[in-house]
Order: C-alpha cells, then structure tokens, then sequence
C-alpha cells in the first residue's frame, strides 16, 4: 500500500516535470516567432537610424564614455583587452578608460604597466585596485562609478575583444532615445573551431542572443545586460539602487531592476564583440554554475516586483520564463531518475493508454523536445557567419552537453532556492595562448554521480525498450549519452589540468 502511494506521487511528479518541460520548450517557439516577425523591420529600422546619426554628427557633441574593465587574476588575456578598448574611435578626451583589477596574483602586474604604456601615449586610463573585493564584481563596477565622469559606461570582461567601432554603433543609440537605458551588443566568438566542446557552446550562445536576446528587445520584454559587451545610461543604473552584489548575476539583477524604474533595454544585432569560450568542460560547468544559480537568485528577489508591477501578462509570464530557466535542468534530472522505478515496479501507464492519447502525448512531446533545436538552426541561419549549415552537425553534441550538466546547475538551482552562500568564480581563459595554460581546479567530485546517473539511465532505457514502452526510450538514451560524456570529460580534463599554476 505504501509503496502504491508513493509510485502514484512518483508519477505525479513525473508528469508535472514533463509538464515544466513542455512549457520551456515551446518557449522557444514564441521566441522564434517574435524573432521572425520583427526582425526585418527592426534590424533596417536600427541600422539606418544609427547610420542617418553618424552621417550628421558633431564628433565634438559626442557625450562622455567611461568604459570600465572588471578584472580578476586574468593575465592572460588583460593586454589584449586594454589594447583593443584603446584602439576604440572615440575621441580621446571624451574616453575614459578604468582597469578595476582586482587581482591577488600577477595579473596586477601585467595590468600596472600596460595601464602606464597606454597613459604615456595619451589615453585617459587609470586602474583602480581593491584588496577586499567585496561584492565581486558588483563591488568593483561600483566602486569604478564613484571615482567617473562618463555620462555612458561602457563594460568588457577579460576575455572580450571589442572593434575599433564598437563605441560610435552603440553610443548613438542612448543619445538619440532618452527612454533608453542600455544597449547590450552581441557576443562573437574568437575560438568556436577550437574544439567539439567550443563548438557546441558557440551554438548555444547564437541561440541565446541572435534569439532571444533579439525577440526580447523588439517584442517589448524585459530583457538582460549580459554583463560585458554592453553601454549603461548611468541615469539607468542610478534610479535602479545602483550595482548590487547579492546575487551572482549582477547583471541581470540591475537589469530588472531598472526595467522596472521604467528604462528601456535595446540589443542590436549586428555589433558583434568576439569573445573566448571555456575549451575546459570543468570551466564551462563552473560558468553554467554561477549563470544558473544567479538567474535563480534574481528570480527570487525580482519577480515579486516585476509580478506586482503594471506591466503586461505577457512580460511578466515571460519574465517568470527568463529568470527561471535554468530549472529545466532539475526537470530534466527529477525525470531521468524516475522513469526507471515507474517502469520496473509496474506503474507505468503509457502501455495502457488509448492510441488516440498516446499520439497526441507523443506529438506534444516531440514537437517540445525538438523546439530547442528549431531555435538554434534559425539562429545560425540568421547569424550572418559562413560555413552554419555545417556547424549544425554538433548540434546533438550540444543536446547531449544541455543533458549532461544538469546535475551540476540542478545543485545550483537549489543552492539558491535555499540561499546557501557561494564566492563568484570566475572562468579561466587562455588569451589566444599557443600554449595551452594549466588551471588548479578542485576534483570534480560531482563527475561520479554523472557517471553513476548515466549508467542507470543505461538500465533504464533497457527497461523501457525491453517493455517496448518508446515513447521515453529516446529521452532516456539522450540522458545516458550526456551524463557520461559529461562525467567523463570532466575527469579527462580534471587530469589534463594536473599541475595547474593558476587557482
């Protein structure tokens, strides 16, 4: 009897996740139709615009730029980036350029004197450097307002490269609407081709801002700073309380936040700034981590207002849809698990449902489960790059990289649910190195319970294939393929980083 109740509770929660699932997936179909519908004529509408203003400006009229470069034990690649931000067009009297570096190892160094080449030929740069580092990097983009005078910031983490022009497509943007309190460019990337796990990334990344990012902002929703590659009004900071560091996405807390003191978000698509991606998966999992927890928090402090606000239904559902995301991944694990007791301990009820039922649970089923994968091909047919058609080859590796981290994010989402605290760590990156650079990093204790899930989701498919119950068959077999090529990619590179020289 006990054992009854709690398989119908089992599969109970089973179907709710199924349902979350669905949810989120045809999410993306709304997306891809927002995209669609108003890509045309907002992408022409954007450029002309920018181009009608630059053609008849006064360069001397031009507001004031600070662009801040927050900075943490990244020597790498800070040259490379102080470099690019100098080489900007942008009159030099209206650039003010801020290292806030951060560092505790040599990065300081590196940063120090790249900071004194660039003043001694006539920038305006300065570093500033904090030994608390308190709020991260909330703390440091704060503390860089305070000692500014730009009436526009602008924001690059580490690893960025930004063109010569990024600053005269953006800027005219914030002078031309008033009700306009960031312009975020989209991200490119500098090492896509470096491996199967870039590339997958790289997809992602597409999908995320040639998309969504793009059906938030012409669609009229509450959309998000991604933390670099982006221009703030500081009005717009300012009326939303400022920079914030309690939860590990500041960027996307103050977006909301200034969202809801009634400043408008715009993304323009084609400014594009490349960046490095993580070619370690334990890096990429730590960046998934902190994205996944941190969107998690923000949902948590800022729906309320946002629920309680005069905005529309449909920006507060989509708001809800946002901020929470990244529950996909508990949704995903809760079901991988579950779905082998339902079946062995005979409470499966696929096999007794009516054909008519069984059909349109599969058709809604798949038509979800394939709507991810529809917005990363319109992405990339939309991306503008060369060579797409054949990059959607990885797409099953990206599916199976999605499957696979869902142990680690799910421990995300429920660390912020239950508002454990956690450091804000940041990704390593190689700075276009020849030489790969080792990293110390802790032992993926968690790749073992990747393994552990993805032998048992083994077991399982078996079970199901065995009973000739298809319709979770191929879920099951995506969730054993991700879980242990995650697992065991993390320890292969966990191993390949012995002897790191960087923590």
């Amino acid at each position: 009897m006990v054992a009854t109740i709690f398989l119908d509770i089992l599969f109970v929660l089973y179907v709710i996740a199924g349902i979350g699932l669905v949810l989120y997936g045809f999410n993306c179909y709304f997306s891809v139709f927002l995209f669609l519908k108003n890509y045309r004529k907002n992408y022409k509408s954007d450029k002309e615009n920018r181009e009608n203003f630059l053609k008849n400006l006064d360069i001397n009229k031009l507001p004031k730029v600070t662009t801040q470069l927050p900075v943490f034990n990244e020597g790498t690649c800070v040259e490379r980036l102080i470099e690019s931000v100098c080489a900007m067009e942008y009159p030099r009297h209206l650039h003010e350029i801020q290292v806030l570096d951060d560092s505790t190892d040599n990065c300081l160094e590196i940063s120090s004197k790249k900071v004194a080449e660039m003043k001694e030929k006539g920038y305006n740069i300065t570093l500033i450097h904090r030994t608390d580092r308190k709020d991260y990097k909330a703390g440091a983009l704060k503390e860089g307002m305070e000692k500014c005078d730009g009436e526009f910031l602008a924001i690059f983490d580490a690893d960025f490269v930004p063109e010569k022009d990024f600053l005269m497509h953006t800027v005219p943007y914030l002078v031309m609407d008033e009700t306009i309190g960031l312009v975020q460019g989209r991200w490119g990337h500098l090492n896509r081709g470096e491996s199967g796990l870039t590339l997958a990334q790289s997809i992602g990344i597409d999908g995320h801002f040639v998309i969504e990012q793009s059906a938030r902002s012409w669609g009229g929703l509450f959309m998000n700073f991604n933390g670099t590659a982006g221009v703030w009004r500081r009005q717009a900071i300012d009326d939303a309380g400022g920079w914030e560091g309690d939860t590990l996405t500041e960027d996307m807390d103050l977006s909301y936040r200034s969202q809801l003191a009634g400043w408008k978000m715009k993304f323009v698509f084609d400014v594009i700034v490349p960046a490095e991606l993580p070619a370690d998966i334990n890096a990429f999992k730590s960046q998934q981590y902190r994205w996944a927890k941190g969107s998690i928090q923000t949902a948590i402090k800022d729906l309320p207002r946002v629920f309680l606000s005069k905005e529309s239904f449909k920006v507060k559902i989509q708001s809800f849809l946002h901020t929470t995301h990244y529950s996909i991944h508990p949704l995903m694990l809760f079901t991988a698990i579950s779905a082998f007791p339902l079946l062995a301990f005979g409470h499966s009820r696929f096999g007794n449902m009516p054909v008519w039922a069984f059909s349109t649970l599969f058709a809604i089923i798949a038509l979800a489960a394939v709507a991810p994968s529809t917005l990363y091909f319109v992405a990339q047919k939309f991306s503008g790059s060369v060579g797409w058609k054949t990059r959607m080859a990885a797409l099953p590796l990206l599916m199976s990289l999605g499957v696979g981290i869902a142990i680690s994010n799910t421990y995300a989402v429920l660390s912020a649910v239950f508002g454990r605290k956690s450091s804000f760590i940041r990704t390593p990156k190689q700075g276009g190195s020849v030489r790969i650079k080792k990293f110390k990093q802790k032992f993926p204790t968690i790749a073992f319970m990747e393994l552990f899930v993805g032998v048992y989701c083994v077991f399982g498919l078996l079970e199901y294939i065995d009973a000739r119950v298809f319709l979770i068959g191929p879920f099951l077999a995506l969730y054993a393929v991700g879980f242990l090529a995650v697992g065991a990619l993390s320890l292969l590179h966990y191993m390949s980083n012995l002897g790191g020289e960087v923590s």
